[in-house]
This record gives structure tokens, sequence and C-alpha cells, in this order.
């Protein structure tokens, strides 16, 4: 049966919700995943299955719940959409030269056009927000942490979401090709 690698994205992951990683690696391979991996402390992990996303999401939710009582909203990308969000990215440019600087916000569903330019008014000067598809990318070249947009962005855009800066989309695009290969992390 086909393996597929999906990358695990926890919202809300931080701050005063943690989620220990070792255990959390532990739980995932004991529930049957497959070359867990996991990328700090933030909510991001890494399993290959040959379960479809709907089973995964509700194994690992389920499985969150009993042992982290933690129930937050969960994406599951594949390593392919991951790939495929990198290569749509319309702040690429911006992304090579100041990746910290590009944020991607994985979205539930799509958000109003009404959101979406409520947002955008709050944008400074060289600050952007593009959706595509099912993502919501941000260039915010003067800091997230003192970004208006970024600061109103959570609460306005109406549909569950999770972000992740450019660094880590990177990385987790690494660490879903070290999953893939069947190489142990």
């Amino acid at each position: 049966m086909k393996r597929t690698v999906y990358l695990i994205l926890f919202r809300g992951v931080g701050g005063k919700t943690q989620l220990p990683v070792q255990v959390l690696r532990e739980k995932l391979t004991a529930a049957g995943f497959e070359n867990v991996a996991t990328y700090i402390n933030s909510g991001n992990a890494v399993v290959r299955s040959s379960l479809n996303r709907k089973q995964v999401i509700a194994t690992i939710a389920e499985l969150c719940r009993t042992e982290f009582h933690f129930d937050k909203p969960i994406f599951a990308p594949t390593l392919a959409e991951w790939d495929d969000l990198i290569a749509r990215n319309p702040f690429a440019k911006a992304a090579a030269a100041a990746p910290s600087t590009v944020h991607a916000a994985l979205l539930a569903s799509k958000p109003t056009a009404e959101n979406i330019e409520r947002i955008r008014a709050c944008a400074v000067e060289s600050e952007e927000i593009e959706i595509v598809g099912n993502v919501a990318y941000l260039h915010l070249p003067h800091s997230f942490g003192r970004s208006k947009l970024a600061e109103k962005f959570d609460k306005w855009i109406g549909v569950t979401n999770t972000i992740r800066s450019w660094n880590t989309v990177f990385k987790l695009a690494a660490l879903g090709r070290v999953v893939e290969s069947d190489r142990k992390n």
C-alpha cells in the first residue's frame, strides 16, 4: 500500500500550550506512523502513513486529546502539497533574500474578500498579503512581531489557520524528504 508523507501542523502550540516533542514522537510511532520526526517545540511533526488525510488527522487528534489534553486544529498537508505551497509563493524573491520576512498560513477554508481587505488595510510600507488557494502568504519586511497586519491576521481572517515562517517552511520540506526517503532521523 502506498505510504504518504504528511506534515503535521498543530495550531496554537507555544507559550502555555506545549506538546513535548520526544513524547509526541514516541506516541506517534506507537500509533503506527512511520519515520516520525519533529521540528522544534512549536507544533510541527512529519510522519509517513498508508492512512488517508482524514484518518491521519483523526488518529493524531485522538492521541493528542488522550495523551496531552490538547484539542486544537491540526493541518496535514502532504509533502507534495507542501512543495506546491513553496512553488506558488508570490513573494519568492523576498523569501530568497530574507526568509524571515515571509510567512505562509494554511487556511481551513477560503476567507471572505472583505476580511482579506480589512487585513490588507493594516499593511504599512512594503507589507503584503496574498491568498493563493488555501494559503495566505504574508510579506512582512519590518518584522512579524511589529506588524499590525500580522497582529490582526489571526483575529480578522475569519477561518481556522496555522502560520509558519518561511524558514520553517523550508526546514519542514527538508525533513519531509528525509522521512520520505526511509532514512531514520
